[in-house]
């Protein structure tokens, strides 16, 4: 536990970094420019369709005429674009991970090496094209965890509870990873994920949590879209912020949990190479005795 608390406060400190701060403007800039480009061409054939959904339900249908009767018909105009962005919500968290994940994680991960751990050696356990492989089936597993689970929001509590478990899972398999990639061996990342399985998917979950926090951003209603314009950077900056200071946690505890194996193992090793050494010794002293008799 000691590990897990000394890696978040350190990971707390580490994201007022100036450093940290200017890389986590690269993937803002990106999944700005990429939603942006995505707006322009999808949001309106998006609209058509979410809204040809809507009046072709029978229930959606008896809705629509009772808030009419109450005086609130405008209420359809401003429903729709919101579902537009909310179905596109977890593309856009997937996709501001893997921006994390390339662009920003290989330079934290330097960072907390050249600060905390210059003397641990580099055993090459994971590659560059074996981690955006592992990250892109984690996150197609995600997506489909998402569209299977998306009836069970309309149940209030599951909507608060849901998303941030599968953002949990995937920030965990995602990060988790990465920080191993460089120094752990295959043998020793096996062994770290298995050891630690459940701290690094509850601190997974925790960021999951953190992860949610922008979007009640679209809770605003009315207020969303007249401001989007400035909501939408602000929300992604915050994911950004987010995915970043979790895979400066993940950093700090699997580098440090690292070292600590390590140690671990020398132990071991030093122990073993002295029981040896025991009974050579005894070996040496009996032998005569023995020939003698």
């Amino acid at each position: 536990m000691n590990l897990l608390f000394d890696a978040f406060w350190r990971a707390v400190a580490y994201c007022l970094h100036p450093r940290v701060i200017f890389l986590s403007l690269l993937p803002l800039v990106l999944m700005v420019a990429l939603t942006g480009g995505l707006a322009y061409f999808f949001w309106d054939a998006a609209m058509d369709g979410v809204r040809a959904t809507l009046d072709g339900s029978e229930l959606m249908g008896r809705g629509w005429a009772w808030l009419e009767s109450v005086g609130a018909g405008n209420f359809k105009m401003v429903l729709v674009p919101l579902i537009v962005i909310l179905l596109a919500t977890p593309v856009i968290v997937v996709v501001c991970l893997l921006a994390v994940s390339l662009l920003m994680t290989p330079v934290m991960l330097r960072l907390v090496e050249s600060r905390r751990f210059t003397g641990l050696e580099r055993k090459k356990g994971g590659s560059f094209f074996a981690g955006l492989a592992w990250s892109l089936g984690s996150s197609v597993l995600a997506l489909l965890a998402i569209v299977v689970s998306m009836p069970l929001w309309l149940i209030p509590p599951l909507v608060l509870v849901l998303p941030p478990l599968i953002w949990g899972w995937l920030t965990y398999r995602v990060m988790a990873y990465d920080a191993l990639a460089d120094h752990a061996s295959v043998d020793e990342r096996k062994e770290l994920m298995r050891r630690h399985r459940m701290v690094l998917l509850g601190m997974g979950v925790f960021a999951g949590f953190l992860g949610a926090a922008p979007s009640l951003i679209w809770s605003l209603g009315m207020m969303t879209l007249v401001y989007a314009a400035v909501l939408v950077p602000m929300s992604i900056w915050l994911y950004t912020l987010v995915f970043a200071f979790a895979s400066l946690w993940f950093a700090h505890f699997c580098l440090g949990a690292l070292h600590a194996l390590r140690e671990e193992q020398a132990v071991a090793t030093s122990s073993a190479a002295s029981g040896l050494d025991v009974v050579d010794v005894q070996a040496t002293v009996v032998s005569p005795t023995t020939l003698t008799q």
